[in-house]
């Protein structure tokens, strides 16, 4: 019995014909050496993006149920071509939509999360003997309303059907799999063979992104090995697997420019509440001495900011030119070593220190966003080597 690899194609993979012809041809190439494929796929290029900005033309801040049946288009357009490609290179293909391939999420609308596989569709296809293509990046509610995952949902969409049939995960990128930080800020950033789930999170929730946070949550969950590969060349790539951490050593160094902080004298709860309703979950959340609370928001998936801003209760100040720049390893609170060092070359660099938090897994620094890039590099040289 042929055993089934899911693999994923992210947008710069898809973002052109002859991009998508090439990922074709390595589609077929796999197919050839005996094994059955799911092939998820993001939407081409920019295409997200363009849909975005076509909706923010209507509307300052569209409403989630709309943005999510057109955002939905872009993934539906890659999964088409795709599925001709592979039929003009003479290979049996079927392109699914999410919702057509059983993801079921909750009613979520924008950050949807998946609670239920039913992969009846692409079982059956796959008997057929075809390579089924899957829209990534969104699922169907149990009240038939269709969703998205947020930014880098296709992640979760693979790593969901993974654990649904049972197969092998392959997430492949522009790089050859994950590395020490982002090797267009840091140029000696190191290419890690292997990973734990725990560090990979850390590293997608703190600003990493080569792998989507929920995905590789959803990994660990269900036991799940994910292979992040290159689309372009056949390295080694890197392992995303449970495995014992060395205590105090820091893996990798990401960081965040797109920030904003919320400043808020005493209770939070009138902010909570409001991000709340408009969908927005903070990153962090940290309190000083005088009961002032700092809450950071990534504004990725924040569709309307400036509307956001203005409906912002009294008391609360916005710090709209911070970055954060997170540290991750397994242990890093073991020891004051790690703080140490990294405290250190946020003076010697004259960055100022805003805030910090820490756990077993990450230090982060929240400075001044014009300086996130230098203090990445710096706290890299200085950590990891």
């Amino acid at each position: 019995m042929a055993r089934i690899v899911v693999q994923k194609f992210g947008g710069s993979s898809v973002s052109d014909v002859e991009k998508i012809r090439k990922v074709a041809q390595r589609v077929k190439a796999r197919r050839d050496e005996g094994w059955e494929l799911v092939v998820v796929v993001s939407a081409m290029g920019d295409t997200t993006d363009e849909l975005l900005s076509l909706a923010k033309q209507i509307s300052a801040d569209p409403p989630r149920r709309e943005l999510d049946m057109l955002l939905t288009c872009g993934e539906r357009i890659s999964m088409a071509l795709l599925s001709m490609a592979l039929q003009d290179l003479g290979v049996a293909a079927i392109s699914f939509t999410g919702s057509q391939s059983g993801i079921i999420t909750d009613d979520t609308h924008s950050q949807a999360r998946i609670v239920e596989v039913k992969p009846g569709r692409i079982e059956e296809a796959l008997g057929q003997g075809k390579v089924v293509i899957v829209a990534g990046y969104q699922g169907v509610s149990r009240n038939k309303e269709v969703t998205t995952l947020g930014r880098g949902g296709s992640d979760t969409s693979a790593v969901a059907l993974a654990a649904a049939l049972h197969a092998d995960c392959e997430i492949y990128s522009d790089v050859d799999g994950i590395y020490s930080a982002d090797p267009r800020i840091v140029p000696s950033a190191k290419k890690l063979d292997s990973i734990s789930p725990e560090e990979m999170q850390e590293l997608a929730t703190a600003g990493a992104k080569v792998l989507n946070a929920q995905a590789v949550e959803f990994a660990r969950e269900q036991g799940i090995v994910i292979h992040a590969k290159s689309t372009h060349s056949a390295g080694t790539g890197t392992r995303i697997e449970a495995k014992p951490g060395e205590l105090g050593r820091v893996r990798g160094v990401t960081c965040e420019a797109d920030v904003w902080g919320f400043c808020v004298a005493g209770a939070p709860d009138a902010l909570l509440e409001l991000l709340d309703s408009h969908q927005v979950k903070p990153r962090s959340l940290s309190f000083d001495a005088s009961g002032r609370t700092l809450v950071l928001v990534p504004l990725q998936d924040v569709h309307a900011p400036e509307v956001l801003r203005a409906k912002l209760p009294p008391g609360v100040t916005v710090l709209d030119e911070l970055g954060t720049v997170t540290c991750v390893g397994t242990g890093l609170h073991a020891d004051g070593l790690v703080l140490r060092k990294a405290l250190s070359v946020a003076h010697a660099m004259n960055a100022p220190v805003t805030a910090m938090a820490s756990s077993a897994l990450q230090l982060t620094i929240v400075t001044s966003r014009s300086l996130v890039k230098s203090l990445t590099k710096g706290l890299h040289e200085a950590l990891v080597g």
